[in-house]
């Protein structure tokens, strides 16, 4: 049901879907820029088209009430902010313990331009050994896809030099909103972002 609800969306929209290929084992996929609403939109599409079994992290408040049932049989997990190291080491034993999907990473955080990305999905991907797919939005163009997988080495900065070359000319869903893709320890005064 879910592909016929894809191909539908694919049919109808103005969007173009744009895949380097499918990730074929677990990985990290990071959802970037993370601008709009919209973008949760994009993934399930992008997810359910191509057959992914996710998994996605949201701010906890999104399980609240009704909405938490919904936000859950979507693949959600949601987050505490005020703890965000213990959802790594859940999500970790998740996959060690045998789980297989791709863990869906809006590492900017917000859809504003807030400052540096979150290292979430860094220190999952080097703690589980997952590969790390770059998902995207690129308004200008209006496509939105799945691009390479890259295995994280563990230098920091040649890893996000990578991350960042691949961000470079894509601007979100609302491109006012992009954060550039700049981990917080790569930064020497956080203050002065």
């Amino acid at each position: 049901m879910r592909r016929l609800i894809a191909r539908t969306f694919w049919a109808l929209s103005r969007w173009k879907l744009v895949t380097e290929t499918a990730p074929t084992r677990p990985t990290v996929l990071i959802g970037a820029p993370h601008t709009s609403n919209w973008d949760f939109v994009l993934m399930l599409a992008i997810a359910w088209r191509l057959g992914i079994d996710i998994r996605w992290l949201g701010k906890k408040s999104l399980f609240a009430g009704w909405r938490g049932p919904i936000m859950r049989a979507l693949g959600g997990i949601p987050v505490d902010r005020a703890d965000p190291a213990r959802v790594v080491g859940e999500v970790v034993e998740r996959i060690r313990s045998g789980e297989v999907f791709g863990l869906v990473v809006t590492p900017d955080g917000t859809r504003t331009n807030k400052g540096p990305w979150k290292s979430g999905f860094y220190r999952i991907a080097r703690e589980s050994g997952m590969p790390v797919t770059l998902g995207y939005v690129d308004r200008t163009t209006m496509t939105t896809g799945l691009g390479p997988t890259l295995e994280l080495t563990g230098d920091v900065a040649a890893d996000m030099d990578r991350i960042r070359a691949f961000y470079a000319d894509k601007a979100g869903f609302r491109p006012e909103h992009r954060s550039e893709p700049r981990l917080s320890s790569e930064v020497a005064d956080p203050a002065a972002l």
